[in-house]
């Protein structure tokens, strides 16, 4: 599948060309379990339950849960491409996102990873176990796209949102935020969003207020929640979503 064929906002985003403070198209991070750990505040509790991953990208987060025992679904748009494509595009990421990351040491707090090496280590082995476990199990590597996922009603109890909405809000616009969230709190009891800030570092307070404002409306309530992990800096929060509790 070509980049055209992406469905949706994704596809035509893969498409754009930043500037010397943006990265550009997508990237396909390769995080770790230890990292969607702190990202987002999972306990050993929240990994028993039904996970969806959305977007998977190059994450080693299902590989790695799923081995433990875990349930856990990736979606990403970029699944639509055999395995061995996928892995592949994911390996070669990783030398794009590292860098990036050495390329702007100033946006970045190091205790999480040490240092950029410590980082790029992380991010390798993540992708390694993410290749071979799309190759050798790609069933649980669903592909879609926001805004439209191709689940039932509440098929997920939690939902995991990483670095896709805020962080590219210069290409997803506010209506593409709000119906991403509700579309992910339809098949998930919960969803968290992490981080809440844009990608070049600036400032997304006024979206996130504004979105919080609108979900009610959807029959939704949001709440900003502290995290221990902040990479980029300014990024220690993240937004929690569920359905509101009628009288």
């Amino acid at each position: 599948m070509t980049d055209d064929a992406v469905p949706g906002a994704i596809g035509r985003a893969r498409q754009y060309v930043g500037g010397e403070r943006d990265i550009g198209e997508y990237l396909l991070s390769s995080r770790s379990l230890a990292e969607y750990r702190a990202m987002f505040s999972l306990s050993s509790e929240d990994l028993e339950l039904r996970i969806l991953d959305c977007p998977g990208g190059g994450s080693s987060f299902t590989a790695s849960v799923n081995a433990k025992g875990g349930d856990v679904t990736a979606v990403d748009p970029v699944y639509d491409r055999s395995p061995e494509q996928v892995a592949a595009m994911v390996s070669a990421e990783v030398a794009r996102g590292s860098a990036w990351t050495v390329a702007n040491l100033d946006r970045y707090r190091w205790d999480f990873y040490g240092d950029a090496d410590g980082h790029r280590r992380v991010r390798t082995d993540s992708a390694r176990i993410f290749g071979a476990d799309i190759v050798a199990d790609s069933a649980k590597y669903q592909p879609g796209a926001l805004p439209e996922l191709p689940f039932a009603d509440k098929a997920f109890d939690l939902v995991l949102c990483s670095h896709l909405l805020f962080t590219y809000s210069d290409r997803l616009d506010r209506d593409f935020h709000r119906l991403a969230i509700v579309e992910m709190a339809r098949v998930g009891s919960q969803v968290r969003i992490y981080p809440l800030a844009h990608q070049s570092g600036s400032d997304e307070r006024d979206l996130v207020a504004e979105l919080v404002t609108m979900l009610p409306s959807h029959g939704l309530r949001a709440s900003i929640v502290p995290v221990s992990y902040e990479f980029q800096r300014g990024a220690g929060e993240m937004l929690v979503v569920s359905r509101a509790v009628r009288a």
